[in-house]
């Protein structure tokens, strides 16, 4: 919210709450709010750290009440689940023809955040965080968006020491004299268009409503049925499917070798337990970064090599200083990932069983 806005909106409930005990005697009803009443309804903080209350919270608080609150609609690292909104990243995009608008790239005042979080979350359970929890999960996001360390502690007294990336993105609204010479008392009835003719329809847009985009599935699918194709494309694809099929290369002997090591009950085994990595793990043709990295090819390659994922600092260190994701290293760090490497983003707490840790291991080198 700009200064400007929270002005008006101060003003606005200063007015209102002057004029209640005039309204009050001259309608007859209700009575002027009482103080305690006020408080009780006048949460919100501001930019300068009016209305924040005595607390602290860590990031490492944070991180696992945010995984047990936020996570299921902002991801474990605040990186967005689905639609719902994502509270780190963006950063340099706020230039960009799409940008990404979050808490770390675009929220001028931590307080907005704080006050938000205080307020209105976590979503359908809102106002059951304490103090101290809301200002744990403050601290989290910071730190999803590099702007604290992973020891950082959020209190009210280092409160407003926190810079926001974007803190003079925002300037002050003065439309009410910059924009004023636009303006005038009687609507503009000149020079008007004769006729107004539709140009475009929303289906060229792809802004059209389901119906539409059901029709144009329907075309897709017409468009692939053998029956409706012309002639002479039936007849090309009967020549190429008469051509010879083109030899395939051969696979390479250790990579047959490997395959042919790997035991199939053991990797179907491990697909089973791989569903508890599946929330945030993809592996395979196709697979992409979501909560954690792709883990294909992972077993034999270094750590925190994954295009385009943004590591832990531990984990970019360990890969930096040459860690290599042997099955002795995998085996050790599934079973209690937080304990193998201190402050890993992994939240996952591990599997107990050592035929669970084989088994994954086994899967996962399924799809070197």
């Amino acid at each position: 919210m700009s200064k400007y806005r929270k002005l008006i909106a101060t003003t606005a409930l200063a007015a209102t709450l002057t004029a209640g005990p005039a309204l009050a005697e001259k309608l007859g009803l209700g009575r002027p709010a009482l103080p305690e009443e006020i408080a009780a309804w006048n949460l919100d903080v501001s930019p300068d750290g009016t209305g924040l209350p005595e607390g602290s919270g860590s990031v490492e608080d944070g991180e696992a009440l945010f995984v047990d609150y936020c996570a299921v609609c902002h991801g474990d690292f605040a990186e967005g689940v689905g639609n719902w909104p994502k509270l780190a990243g963006g950063e340099g995009t706020l230039a960009d023809k799409d940008p990404l608008k979050t808490v770390g790239s675009y929220w001028p005042y931590l307080s907005t955040t704080w006050d938000y979080v205080h307020r209105s979350m976590p979503f359908g359970n809102a106002q059951t965080l304490t103090p101290d929890e809301v200002y744990a999960v403050v601290a989290y996001i910071l730190y999803s968006n590099y702007i604290v360390e992973d020891d950082f502690v959020l209190s009210k007294e280092n409160f407003l020491d926190v810079e926001m990336p974007n803190a003079d993105g925002f300037i002050v609204d003065d439309r009410e004299t910059a924009e004023a010479h636009f303006w005038q008392d009687e609507p503009c009835m000149e020079n008007c268009k004769e006729t107004v003719e539709i140009t475009m329809e929303a289906a060229v847009l792809d802004v059209t409503p389901e119906e539409t985009k059901a029709r144009k599935v329907q075309e897709m699918i017409d468009a692939t049925n053998p029956a409706n194709k012309p002639a002479e494309a039936k007849v090309e694809e009967a020549a190429v499917a008469a051509e010879p099929a083109a030899e395939e290369p051969a696979a390479t002997a250790p990579a047959a070798e490997e395959a042919a090591a790997l035991d199939p009950e053991l990797v179907k085994a491990g697909e089973k337990v791989f569903k508890k990595c599946k929330a945030c793990h993809q592996v395979g043709e196709g697979a992409k970064n979501r909560t954690g990295p792709v883990l294909t090819g992972i077993v034999g390659h270094a750590a925190g090599a994954a295009e385009d994922f943004r590591y832990s600092k531990p984990m970019e260190k360990a890969g930096e200083e040459g860690l290599i994701w042997s099955e002795d290293e995998l085996h050790a760090f599934l079973a209690k990932p937080k304990a193998y490497m201190k402050k890993t983003k992994m939240s996952f707490a591990g599997l107990k069983k050592d035929d669970d840790i084989a088994a994954v291991i086994a899967y996962l080198k399924s799809f070197e």
